[in-house]
């Protein structure tokens, strides 16, 4: 039987028309495919690299609002951000969660005139918000979610009260403010889950990993990594949503010489973020994110992830798109903050397990101050035939906002009518996902008799899709676990690779597994990793040892973890 990769080429090779061709496997690509595809039209998305590796791997993994975009003036966004916040909180329940959110204050009328700044056009650095200012934007906050609440109205705190519930907080405090917004365990597993889910229910359109379109004289063509053929393909229209990358898109694929083109479209900035294994300062923030302030006024976070504390962010201009890692410098940015907020909790360097980083494909902007760059999403087309969609800024929050528009304009550029939508579709393991007591893993112990821990894995990773999991992995001996610090087992990663298009062993541990990110991950346990991969994937000996040295790479380069590291976690668990 064919693999799902062997059956598409076979049918592109076939048939090389498309309605579409989407550019760019990231969050922003794949709403867009998603959404076209439903439409019943024949849609190519192609993904250099592994899908959601880029900068959509990389971001601070909350569903938010988007608070601070309140004093920037732009409450269009603020309104569709916690829009499409409650949705993602009804139709992705397995991986997107309340979370309580909570603002050190330390001044009371510090900020009131930010956004009366914005409005006469100042693009500098503002004021540390004070109480008024930040009781004021939480009324805004709230009034936008009167209707329909899914979750709590903001709660304001004295300085006694603030140190009741967060002791270890500086005693500098003066109030806090608790508001509710939401957080993504798996950001890159939910975008995965969003082709899938594409897979099943429009299955005349097809997504490819490490495949590219390239210009080949006046035609375009479809080049994968494990061939040296070009296949033809005809699209009628082609959306970019290469990020960063949209201004070399556009002069790669559009016509005519790159000096007439327009002036760039994208102004990127560079986030970087920690992943900190820190008992006491994990502890220490209670279950709630601390949302603060730099001393140079950009906003900082702290909350729990998975066991560990994610710490961030930076907020850098970049000049050019490259792929970036979260430098030294950035490192001590990010502690230096968290020391100021929880003087008394000590924290080092050794403490970090992994770190990240990634550029915002942000609108293009003049302002000095990173902050004030709209976060904003917009559509930019790009002459020619076939036009370009190009689509501009955006953020984890709305990419299916941002999809159903780039759809939109799709459907009247080629005189379709919609025929469904998405605000009410659940995605992947959030359909059918369970309520009520013990909930998702009690079901998944009791009818699989699985262990405890290995049962929350399951829910936890894949929502109502650890069914279908299972009943893959009841037919094969599930009961041989990687490693003792992870539950994963063979047969799980078997299914991995059968199901989700994984073909290196990066996939595997960097973005289809939280291994990784987490910390879990040592040299032991990507030697069994790699063993089972090789085996279904018929790598040779050669082929394998490359597939590790990449990883290693990776690691090392873009992560933080070195293989001194890898080798220190197999000593301290043995």
């Amino acid at each position: 039987m064919p693999s799902f990769r062997e059956d598409a080429l076979h049918r592109i090779r076939q048939d090389g028309d498309f309605d579409a061709v989407v550019i760019g496997g990231g969050i922003n690509g794949i709403a867009a495919y998603r959404d076209l595809a439903l439409q019943g039209l024949r849609v190519l998305l192609v993904e250099r690299s592994d899908f959601s590796s880029g900068c959509s791997a990389a971001p601070s993994r909350m569903i938010h609002g988007g608070l601070r975009y309140l004093e920037n003036g732009e409450f269009g966004l603020v309104a569709e951000s916690l829009r499409e916040r409650d949705a993602l909180l009804r139709l992705a329940p397995h991986m997107v969660r309340p979370l309580p959110t909570t603002i050190p204050i330390f001044s009371t009328f510090s900020g009131l005139f930010n956004a009366a700044a914005t409005f006469a056009g100042s693009g500098g650095k503002p004021a540390s918000r004070g109480a008024l200012a930040i009781k004021a934007g939480l009324m805004l906050y709230d009034f936008v979610t009167r209707k329909n609440r899914i979750l709590p109205r903001h709660v304001f705190r004295g300085a006694a009260d603030t140190l009741q519930h967060w002791p270890d907080l500086t005693p500098e405090i003066r109030y806090s403010a608790t508001y509710y917004d939401a957080w993504i365990s798996q950001p890159e597993r939910l975008a995965l889950e969003l082709l899938i889910d594409s897979q099943s229910d429009a299955p005349q359109s097809v997504a490819l990993n490490y495949a590219e379109l390239v210009r080949v004289g006046d035609e375009y063509g479809l080049r994968t990594e494990e061939a040296d053929e070009i296949l033809p393909i005809r699209p009628r229209i082609i959306i970019n949503a290469t990020g960063a990358w949209i201004d070399e898109t556009i002069d790669v694929l559009a016509d005519g010489p790159a000096s007439d083109r327009a002036k760039p479209t994208v102004s990127g900035t560079k986030g970087s973020h920690l992943i900190l294994a820190n008992e006491e300062l994990l502890k220490a923030l209670n279950g709630h994110m601390i949302f603060f302030e730099n001393t140079d006024n950009r906003v900082c976070i702290l909350f729990p992830y998975l066991d560990r504390v994610l710490a961030g962010s930076t907020d850098i201009k970049v000049d050019r798109p490259e792929r970036v890692r979260c430098e030294p410098e950035e490192r001590g940015y990010i502690l230096d903050a968290i020391r100021q907020v929880f003087p008394q909790i000590a924290i080092d360097r050794s403490d970090i397990v992994f770190s990240f980083s990634g550029i915002r494909p942000l609108p293009r902007s003049d302002a000095a101050f990173t902050g004030k760059i709209s976060r904003s999403h917009f559509i930019h087309r790009v002459a020619g035939d076939p036009p370009q969609l190009c689509m501009i800024g955006g953020k984890w929050t709305t990419f299916r906002a941002f999809g159903e528009q780039v759809t939109d304009e799709v459907l009247a550029f080629l005189g379709r009518k919609r025929l469904t939508g998405t605000m009410d579709r659940a995605i992947g393991g959030g359909r059918n996902f369970p309520a009520g007591a013990g909930g998702l893993p009690a079901l998944l112990s009791e009818e699989f008799s699985i262990a405890e821990d290995r049962a929350e894995h399951l829910a936890l990773a894949y929502g109502s899709r650890a069914f279908e999991l299972m009943g893959f992995c009841r037919d094969r001996s599930d009961d041989v676990r990687l490693s003792e610090k992870s539950p994963i087992t063979a047969a799980e990663v078997v299914w991995l690779i059968r199901c989700e298009q994984v073909r290196h062993l990066t996939d595997l541990v960097l973005r289809r597994t939280t291994l990784a990110i987490t910390g879990v991950i040592d040299a032991d346990l990507i030697d069994a990793m790699l063993a089972v991969a090789a085996r279904e994937l018929g790598w040779l000996p050669n082929q394998a040892s490359a597939e590790r040295q990449r990883l290693i790479h990776e690691l090392e380069t873009f992560y933080g973890v070195t293989p001194a590291m890898l080798q220190h976690r197999c000593k301290e668990n043995a």
